[in-house]
């Protein structure tokens, strides 16, 4: 299968990628700075200006681009969170529109910071409703952008991700004050963490580009989400780091201002529909998942 990938240079992308070629599929990587990269046997690096002449027949397309979220939210970080997703969907959207033989699949990649935060709430595939604060607009934004997809009889796959443990993205984060020894629950440490594990992620992307049957809003979560202060507990025994000094809610806002809403507050998020379609998760125990990070 020939596949092209938008933001296949990324944490979640490198992963994928090397998924796929391992399995014998060709990967087309779309990236700003094709120079700065080699091709190789499997994967080839190209521009988004690439003409779509020029490339095989694509069966599969996925988007996975998008600015950090890392960063003091000022407007300017604001407004590249939202324009890199919203730009570059828009970017690809317009390549398979130019392909003679349009993709089977497209999957394109979202956040569970669409259903906004809450700590008693449930949140599934068949929450509808998205919350109300700046990344649920967002994701909400980007969805819809994605959705243009579905008007080329795409079958277009939203992958909602959660927090993605592995040894980028926000675990070496939120390790930092463990393993400093100032680890502890932030704020009522009742928030929950909606985590998975990289290894899944991968599993999940690649579960959903094989079963026809699977499109729309899909939940990349593990199916047993952690409060703050039980992720915190587990993850301070796994590092071998005591659990004592919380966090005040109110300090982190004052350090990381807006940004602090991705580890001040969280939501609960159940993959219903992947257990639906029975996918096998590899890590669904967190204690076991933070200790393969850390292997």
């Amino acid at each position: 299968m020939n596949i092209l990938i938008s933001g296949g240079t990324g944490f979640v992308g490198k992963h994928l990628s090397n998924a796929l070629t391992e399995q014998d599929h060709y990967v087309y990587i779309v990236t700003r700075s094709p120079e700065k990269h080699r091709n190789t046997r499997k994967t080839s690096f190209i521009s988004y200006n690439h003409p779509i002449e020029d490339l095989p027949e694509i069966q599969a397309v996925i988007n996975l681009a998008g600015d950090s979220l890392f960063g003091y939210w000022t407007k300017k970080k604001k407004e590249a969170i939202r324009t890199s997703r919203i730009d570059t969907t828009q970017h690809v959207i317009r390549m398979m529109e130019q392909m003679d033989k349009k993709p089977d699949v497209f999957i394109s990649g979202s956040a569970v910071g669409f259903y906004g935060t809450s700590e008693d709430l449930v949140f599934t595939e068949k929450t509808t409703q998205p919350g109300d604060n700046f990344l649920a607009g967002v994701v909400t934004e980007w969805e819809q952008t994605a959705k243009q997809a579905e008007k080329l009889e795409i079958r277009t796959v939203y992958t909602r991700f959660g927090v993605i443990l592995g040894k980028e993205g926000a675990l070496p984060f939120m390790k930092l004050p463990v393993k400093m020894f100032a680890g502890g629950r932030i704020g009522s440490g009742e928030q929950w963490i909606s985590w998975i594990h990289i290894n899944d992620v991968v599993g999940m992307i690649q579960f959903c580009l094989f079963n026809d049957h699977i499109s729309g809003p899909v939940n990349v979560t593990a199916p047993n989400p952690k409060r703050n202060k039980d992720f915190i507990s587990v993850l301070a025994n796994v590092l071998n780091r005591p659990n004592w000094i919380p966090v005040p809610a109110l300090m982190i806002g004052a350090v990381i201002g807006e940004m602090s809403i991705l580890v001040a507050k969280g939501q609960y998020v159940l993959p219903q529909k992947a257990q639906a379609y029975h996918y096998a998760f590899s890590y669904s125990d967190l204690k076991e998942a933070l200790q393969e990070t850390e292997r």
